[in-house]
């Protein structure tokens, strides 16, 4: 690999010549890049020049650096899309052309706890169904969701059936969503939820965690979903007031 001249600095040539290389595929989704002095003396730089170069392809989520492992070439999300719109999880992976699916992982009604208690507008004592799944796209393990309902809108012959949980809902008890509040942050390795993901050691997680309402306002469903970061990419549409 050789560096062409140019006015700009070292570093950012370097970008480029990465960058190139990964859309030529010379380095694949996922393929770990060479070490730090065998892809330095290729590109014919220092190594603090091709160290400020990968900080700028980290920046720009091109890679991803592993302390004591590697740098990796980053793997495009097969999910990606806006979430202006609510849409089921179902629903937002066939969008993107997968093939959803779900693995039950446990549902039992349990005690509603202090502090989902003011959040699903609950007494004490109060029972809730609680429900751990795992969803696949293309079955790839890529979502932990933990749901609470309160059992007052569920039959007591409540079962889980479909991948959906807000058509089970609409289907067991006629009670559909509307609308949600949301909020989404960043987490880093979690070992117990990253082992069900089957994430690498150092992946990211995205969570989402959401109060879904009926038309009546009520809170029907609080969820926590935890997303592998790798996988998704979210976007929304920001407006300027007038």
């Amino acid at each position: 690999m050789i560096i062409n001249p140019d006015p700009r600095p070292l570093y950012m040539r370097v970008v480029d010549k990465l960058k190139e290389e990964i859309q030529q595929e010379r380095f694949q989704p996922g393929q770990q890049l060479p070490p730090e002095p065998r892809l330095a003396k290729s590109l014919g730089v220092s190594r603090a020049t091709l160290r400020e170069a990968l900080r700028v392809l980290e920046e720009e989520n091109v890679v991803e650096r592993i302390h004591g492992v590697g740098t990796f070439v980053k793997s495009d999300p097969i999910i990606a899309g806006g979430i202006e719109e609510l849409l089921s999880i179902t629903e937002m992976i066939e969008r993107n052309g997968q093939i959803p699916g779900a693995k039950l992982v446990s549902l039992e009604f349990v005690e509603v706890e202090e502090k989902d208690q003011v959040k699903l507008q609950l007494n004490p004592k109060d029972k809730i169904l609680l429900l751990k799944r795992i969803r696949t796209a293309n079955n790839e393990n890529v979502i932990f969701c933990i749901d609470k309902i309160p059992a007052k809108y569920l039959p007591e012959n409540f079962t889980y059936k479909h991948q959906s949980l807000f058509e089970d809902l609409k289907e067991s008890n006629s009670l559909e969503i509307q609308y949600a509040r949301s909020d989404i942050s960043a987490l880093g390795y979690e070992a117990e939820i990253s082992n069900l993901l089957n994430c690498d050691q150092g992946e990211s997680l995205l969570v989402l965690n959401q109060m879904h309402y009926d038309r009546l306002d009520r809170p029907i469903i609080y969820s926590n979903n935890y997303f592998r970061a790798n996988k998704f990419k979210f976007s929304v549409v920001r407006r300027r007031k007038n």
